[in-house]
């Protein structure tokens, strides 16, 4: 980026007033649910703002510029809950808000799993600064501008690139802040920032698409529009004369663009939710070897900059760094308050989800997994749900390019990879390092041993 396109930020004074003054309102509103009979109660209170634009064949299609607020609250009267939002801030608003939430509580059966998480898990002292702040003074004409040469840049890779779906820049800016009855109250302010697009090679009969993008915290930390638009190019071209191959077992990469997916899939399985309804292939794993002795999987919510980072939950709980694999064993689960009480078990600071999950991996770039891979496909689209929670079923349609001999052959499209998750994790084969820093679920390509492709 530019020094232009990367100047930033608020001063650290006008930071420090408007997480102030959110935490003043959620203190503000705790305090009437109190006087109003609430036993106990949770706010959540958000404000952000944002700007995106949009240009397709150089012509702006959209500019949005957005600013919104609201605030949500939870009650508890005993073991009953109710639950309103608005996005009102005015105080009769706010009133209304937290007796419809009453109203709601004194209506609802008792729920033994209801309430707040305990006291001594809220985070005491000073929250720790994460660095997630990065202001961008960037207006519509540059924003406008800066797509234009990211476009450009794709559509002049190659005579073959007839067509684009447009180029996007975005920028948007949050504050959240939280407390509840136990006196605790926090906020944390973000930025995220990004630049995408997306262009059409080929005619009729043999057309592909394909995209690139770059996001971060901080808008200096993007990469360049031109090499966004030559990567996307890149990518696209290379797509051209893709066809089916035959059904076989064989083994699949599944490139850093889609491997994250797979590790989404372990973080709903074992996600407390469906635990207790007991819809997970994984129930009861707790301490059983499901990947191969060599990996580790942590969670680091306390990454600076990164965009998964928090030092609190949804419930308030304060977050920390653990593993929920360690030598290929199962060692934590992902749990929020309410779904801990379910399990008989102690939350882990996962309200909402995890928080900048990373896999160890095996010291291997593209060209050394392709190598070690040697005939079979390199997965770089998914399509399609066909993921089973319960069983672990996987049936995907994918796309990317077929390997022979440790190199690409050509593209590949119209296949199905097919497998069960707790088998693909246990024939895990190599992890590269060829990670992606963007996302909350960060990875290099995955290889796994075995699976079955679905063609012509």
């Amino acid at each position: 980026m530019t020094q232009e396109q990367g100047r930033s930020t608020p001063s650290e004074q006008t930071t420090l007033q408007e997480r102030a003054a959110l935490e003043e309102r959620v203190a503000r509103i705790l305090e009437i649910a109190r006087t109003r009979g609430a036993d106990s109660a949770e706010v959540a209170v958000s404000r952000s703002e944002g700007l995106a634009v949009s240009v397709r064949h150089g012509e702006v299609e959209t500019v949005e510029q957005t600013r919104d607020q609201g605030f949500g609250i939870t009650v508890y009267l005993g073991r009953r809950k109710g639950s309103a939002s608005t996005s009102d801030s005015s105080e009769n608003a706010i009133a209304a808000t937290v007796e419809k939430a009453l109203s709601i509580a004194r209506y609802t059966a008792e729920d033994p799993a209801a309430g707040l998480a305990d006291a001594e898990l809220m985070p005491g002292g000073p929250l720790p600064d994460l660095d997630l702040c990065h202001a961008w003074d960037i207006d519509v004409g540059e924003a406008t501008e800066l797509a234009r040469i990211c476009e450009a840049a794709a559509l002049g890779f190659d005579e073959r690139i007839t067509n684009s779906d447009g180029a996007n820049v975005n920028s948007g800016r949050s504050c959240r802040a939280y407390g509840n009855s136990h006196g605790f109250i926090g906020s944390e302010l973000a930025t995220r920032h990004g630049l995408s697009v997306a262009v059409i090679a080929g005619r009729e009969g043999g057309m592909q698409r394909d995209y690139a993008f770059t996001m971060d915290r901080s808008p200096a930390a993007l990469e360049a529009a031109e090499e966004i638009g030559r990567r996307a190019g890149e990518r696209t071209v290379a797509r051209l004369g893709a066809r089916p191959v035959p059904t076989a077992r064989v083994p699949v990469l599944f490139s850093h663009d889609v491997a994250a997916g797979l590790l989404g899939h372990l973080v709903s399985a074992i996600s407390g939710g469906n635990l207790y309804r007991r819809s997970s292939f994984l129930l009861d794993a707790l301490g059983q070897q499901i990947f191969p002795q060599r990996v580790q999987i942590e969670e680091r919510p306390h990454l600076p900059r990164a965009l998964g980072s928090a030092s609190f939950d949804g419930d308030g709980v304060a977050t920390r760094p653990k593993h929920l694999v360690a030598d290929g064993k199962l060692t934590s689960y992902v749990l929020s308050a309410y779904s801990a009480r379910r399990l008989g078990l102690v939350t882990t600071g996962n309200a909402g989800g995890v928080h900048n999950l990373r896999i160890s991996d095996d010291g291997l770039d593209l060209p050394a997994l392709l190598a070690r891979l040697g005939r079979g496909l390199l997965v770089t689209e998914l399509m399609g749900q066909g993921v089973n929670g319960v069983t672990g079923d996987y049936s995907r349609g994918a796309a990317g390019f077929w390997v022979e001999n440790g190199e690409i052959s050509h593209p590949v499209q119209e296949v199905t990879v097919a497998g069960n998750l707790r088998e693909m994790f246990l024939n895990l084969d190599a992890i590269g390092n060829d990670t992606l820093r963007p996302g909350n679920i960060v990875c290099g390509s995955l290889l796994i041993d075995g699976m079955t492709l679905s063609g012509s």
